[in-house]
């Protein structure tokens, strides 16, 4: 089967008007014109070609939350926001902690999934603060990394056990960073916006203690150590001097802790985990980015129903939705602006994320297989949290104008999403 991408601006070291052409899901030819016989042309004038996005912190919520969201939902909705791998966190029910956990949950994806899904493992079993390490070794080959986002490891004996396993093997330790004991029940950023409306709140104490206490450790243990969702200055600086030393520490951070603040608190939809900060915390984050202190963009889609957001700002859980809004929101924000350049853009969903979890992804070259976004970066519309594949609607971002869209995925070569306004390829 050959795909033949014509006309299209390709990213790559640079970007040019060239022909794609793809056969059994590989490319196999970049050049300026490329003859479309025996192929399916897919027209590309106009339209920009990028490698495809890979969200390395998300939640497919199935097994144990099909209410929140499924593996099919969830991957469609990634297909829609340009998404061709994504790595979902392993607060399941079951936990994915074990190989049999593991093969239960792949077989789930073989059956449902529309892109590629490279799970994370829990560092510990059933995300126990208390409990044993999961068998890395026995795991290491088919997942992104070991994480035990949500809750975090609260104990520094234990991380420091994860790390020292984790280094013997090369693993990735992805670390969702706070201290529950310096929380005191907060649920949103101190600040003006939380004292006139009797939220309690926290501070940026709990994420940056723990940044620190593990970079002190990744250092010792000579672990590969990636901070999840960064959201405070302090966090950046430690961060920042740990690369200068030349450790192996990358970080992410999402659309939401760079385009919000703690002033734009408005209700649940607004509440996630970490909180939205100050306003130096964003500018902090945006810098930290654009200068290469931050690695890449991650969306921490959180997908919960309708009615458990509907309980209002205390009683509500955290989390917000994304992958099918990150690119045009931060198109829009960072490159439209010129804060920022379209490849740096490019790489910070691609090729950034494909080097931490050390996959042969990120760039279009011949070889490579063919997993691919085809951008619209003239297309302006408003964000429609009520028109999602997700089955979450909670984002801050409802009713924002936003400019440079998705319009088809390719995943190994075939369409995984066509937006109806770029023609009918399903």
């Amino acid at each position: 089967m050959k795909t033949l991408l014509k006309n299209g601006r390709i990213i790559r070291e640079t970007i040019d008007r060239l022909d794609l052409l793809i056969e059994d899901g590989i490319i196999q030819k970049i050049a300026p014109s490329i003859p479309d016989t025996d192929a399916t042309v897919i027209d590309c004038t106009g339209m920009t070609v990028a490698p495809g996005f890979i969200d390395l912190h998300m939640h497919l919520r199935e097994p144990g939350y099909e209410h929140k969201e499924t593996i099919l939902t969830g991957t469609k909705a990634a297909a829609r926001g340009g998404y061709t791998t994504i790595c979902p966190m392993p607060n399941t029910l079951p936990v994915c902690d074990s190989p049999e956990r593991l093969d239960a949950f792949m077989e789930r994806v073989q059956k449902d999934a529309c892109v590629h899904v490279l799970p994370y493992s829990s560092i510990t079993t059933a995300l126990s603060n208390h409990g044993d390490l999961v068998d890395m070794e026995a795991m290491i080959d088919r997942v992104a990394g070991f994480s035990n986002d949500g809750v975090g490891i609260q104990g520094a004996d234990l991380m420091y056990q994860a790390m020292q396993k984790a280094s013997s093997l090369e693993a990735l330790i992805a670390a969702h960073c706070e201290d529950e004991k310096m929380l005191f029940g907060g649920i949103v950023h101190r600040g003006p916006r939380s004292k006139a409306n009797g939220w309690m709140s926290m501070t940026s104490l709990p994420e940056t203690l723990q940044i620190a206490r593990d970079i002190l450790i990744a250092e010792e243990t000579s672990a590969r150590y990636h901070v999840c969702h960064i959201s405070t200055k302090e966090g950046v600086r430690i961060v920042r001097e740990a690369k200068e030393r030349g450790q192996k520490v990358t970080c992410e951070v999402t659309p939401h802790h760079l385009l919000l603040e703690n002033r734009d608190v408005e209700n649940s939809d607004f509440k996630m985990n970490p909180p939205l900060r100050g306003v130096d915390d964003k500018y902090a984050l945006i810098q930290a980015l654009i200068e290469g202190t931050i690695d890449c963009i991650a969306t921490d889609h959180a997908p919960h129903a309708p009615n458990e957001k509907a309980l209002g700002m205390e009683k509500s859980p955290f989390g917000v939705v994304g992958m099918e809004t990150a690119f045009p929101l931060i198109y829009t924000n960072l490159v439209r602006s010129r804060m920022a350049t379209l490849p740096q853009a490019i790489a910070w969903f691609s090729l950034n994320p494909a080097k931490i979890l050390n996959l042969d992804a990120g760039r279009i070259v011949t070889g490579r297989i063919a997993d691919l976004t085809i951008l619209d970066l003239n297309r302006r519309k408003s964000i429609d949290k009520n028109s999602f594949f997700s089955k979450g609607r909670n984002t801050p971002f409802d009713g924002w104008e936003c400019v440079g869209w998705p319009v088809m995925t390719l995943v190994e070569g075939k369409v995984a999403y066509c937006d109806e306004s770029f023609g009918n390829y399903h």
